[in-house]
C-alpha cells in the first residue's frame, strides 16, 4: 500500500460517511448512517493498515501520517456525537472536515522513507501520538458545535443539552490529551533523561492543555455564559492548531525535537 492508492480509499471512505450523513438529515432511522458510516471507517482503515505494513513502521512520523489519522478519527468522533445525543447533522460536519484534511493530504501527502531516528523507535511512540490524534478529532468535533450553537443559538430549542454535550466531549478530549501527555513525559524520560524541557511543542501543549482545563472550571460556575464557552471553545482549538503544526513555521521551534520533519 502506497500513498499513490490513498485517493481511492479517500473517495471510497468519502461516499460512505457522505451517504451515511445524508441519510441521517432525512431519517430518524440511526441504522442505516451508523452502518454506511462504520464501513466508510474500516475503508479508510484498511489503507491505514496497508500502509503500516508498506512503511515498515507506525504512518505516524509526518504531518501527512497525522493528519490520517485525525481524518479517519473525525467520523469516529461525529458517529459517537450521533448515536448518543441523535444530533443528525454532526456527521455532515465530522464528514466535511475530514474531507478538508484528506484533501490537504492528497495535495500535500508528505511522502516520507520507511526509516524512524532512534528516539522514535520507542514503544511509547504509537500510543503517545494516536491518543493524542483521538483526542484532537473530539476537540475538532465540540468546536464544530461551539459554531454550530454561536451561529444557530436563536433557533436551538435545548440549550441544556448541546451544553452538556459540549461539557461531556470536553471530559473525553482532556481525558485523552492528559494520557497522551503523560505517555509522552514517560518516553521522554526514558529517551532524554527529563519528563518536560519546555520545548516549544511542549509549551504549547500545556497552553492547549490549560485552555480547556479554564473552559471546565469556567462551566463550573453557575453564572457562566453559554456564548461566552462556545467562544473559549474555539481559542482553545486554535491554539490546540498551533501545537499540532503551526509551531513548524515559528522560527523558534525550527530545532525542535517535536517539529514534523521531511
Amino acid at each position: 500500500m502506497t500513498w499513490d492508492t490513498f485517493i481511492y480509499f479517500a473517495i471510497a471512505a468519502l461516499i460512505f460517511w457522505g451517504i451515511g450523513a445524508a441519510l441521517a438529515l432525512k431519517s430518524d432511522k440511526r441504522t442505516a448512517p451508523t452502518m454506511l458510516t462504520v464501513v466508510g471507517l474500516i475503508v479508510f482503515m484498511f489503507f491505514i493498515i496497508g500502509l503500516w505494513i508498506s512503511l515498515e513502521r507506525p504512518p505516524l512520523r509526518t504531518m501527512g501520517e497525522t493528519r490520517l489519522w485525525y481524518s479517519l478519527f473525525l467520523p469516529l468522533v461525529g458517529l459517537i456525537v450521533y448515536l448518543r445525543w441523535h444530533y443528525k447533522w454532526i456527521l455532515s460536519f465530522s464528514t466535511i472536515l475530514s474531507c478538508v484534511f484528506i484533501i490537504i493530504n492528497i495535495a500535500n501527502p508528505d511522502i516520507h522513507n520507511k526509516a524512524l531516528m532512534p528516539a522514535l523507535q520507542s514503544p511509547w511512540f504509537t500510543p503517545h501520538v494516536i491518543v493524542y490524534m483521538f483526542s484532537y478529532a473530539v476537540f475538532g468535533a465540540v468546536t464544530l458545535i461551539a459554531i454550530y450553537y454561536l451561529a444557530k443559538e436563536d433557533k436551538i430549542s435545548d440549550h441544556q443539552k448541546i451544553m452538556d454535550m459540549s461539557d461531556n466531549l470536553v471530559y473525553v478530549g482532556i481525558a485523552f490529551l492528559t494520557i497522551g501527555m503523560l505517555m509522552g513525559a514517560i518516553w521522554a524520560k526514558i529517551a532524554w533523561g527529563h519528563y518536560w524541557s519546555w520545548d516549544p511543542k511542549e509549551t504549547w501543549a500545556a497552553i492547549t492543555w490549560l485552555s480547556y482545563l479554564i473552559y471546565i472550571h469556567y462551566r463550573l460556575n453557575k453564572r457562566s455564559s453559554n456564548e461566552n464557552a462556545m467562544i473559549m471553545l474555539i481559542v482553545a482549538f486554535i491554539f490546540l492548531q498551533i501545537c499540532w503544526y503551526g509551531l513548524n513555521y515559528l522560527p523558534s521551534a525550527q530545532q525542535s525535537i517535536h517539529t514534523y520533519t521531511n
